[in-house]
């Protein structure tokens, strides 16, 4: 799942209004962001294949420590210390904003789960792994996607309000943006053959649409 994960950003930003929506953006995406790295490092492994699924182009083949469910939670209670270490005089604040935070990291197993194949361990590479498998249809993981996004959308909406051009329509627009992006990324031919390349792409990515969301979410009340 890629534009998918971003409705629990917007959903978690619906319920903590203090929270940042560009750090959540970050975090719904942190295991990723983990992962990439450890790819070009030689710790977990994904093969390139053209047409894995009718899907995606990847086949993910060792991520115990960024993308098994022990590590997703120890991932979640890791960014929740941080951000409870954080300067605050208003502690109730801080921990729900802890919680949120925490809360879209470990939303990433969650939902990948539905569209992975079973490459999803619980703990390490030789305990069982999970994943529905739904990248085996690509129109049903597109509509996924976006129904999630637009409803994510639909509660980020109701719970703040644009001051101006920018705040009513950006997030709207940002939103259609990510979709046409995820039409490229689902149905779209292979580009780039290289790991690194698709590293780098994706890390950028994760950056880009993080600050995008970042500069929105202040346009908004």
């Amino acid at each position: 799942m890629f534009v998918g994960h971003y409705a629990a950003s917007l959903a978690l930003k619906s319920v903590e209004k203090s929270a940042s929506l560009g750090v959540l953006f970050l975090a719904v995406q942190f295991v990723d962001i983990l992962f990439f790295p450890l790819v070009l490092l030689g710790i977990e492994r994904m093969n390139i294949i053209e047409n894995y699924t009718a899907s995606t182009h990847f086949e993910l083949v060792f991520m115990p420590f960024t993308h098994s469910l022990v590590a997703s939670f120890l991932w979640a209670g890791a960014v929740y210390a941080i951000v409870m270490l954080m300067p605050s005089k208003q502690l109730v604040k801080k921990r729900s904003v802890a919680f949120v935070i925490s809360a879209g990291v470990l939303s990433h197993w969650f939902f990948d789960l539905v569209v992975h194949t079973p490459d999803l361990p619980l703990a390490s590479d030789h305990t069982l792994k999970l994943g529905f498998g739904l990248w085996n249809n690509a129109v049903a993981t597109y509509t996924l996607e976006a129904i999630l996004l637009i409803m994510g959308l639909w509660l980020y909406l109701k719970s703040t309000k644009g001051h101006n051009v920018i705040g009513r329509y950006g997030m709207i627009g940002f939103v259609i943006f990510l979709l046409l992006i995820n039409v490229l990324n689902i149905f779209g031919p292979l580009t780039d053959d290289s790991v690194t390349g698709v590293a780098v792409s994706a890390l950028v990515s994760y950056f880009l649409f993080a600050g995008i969301a970042f500069w929105l979410d202040g346009k908004r009340d």
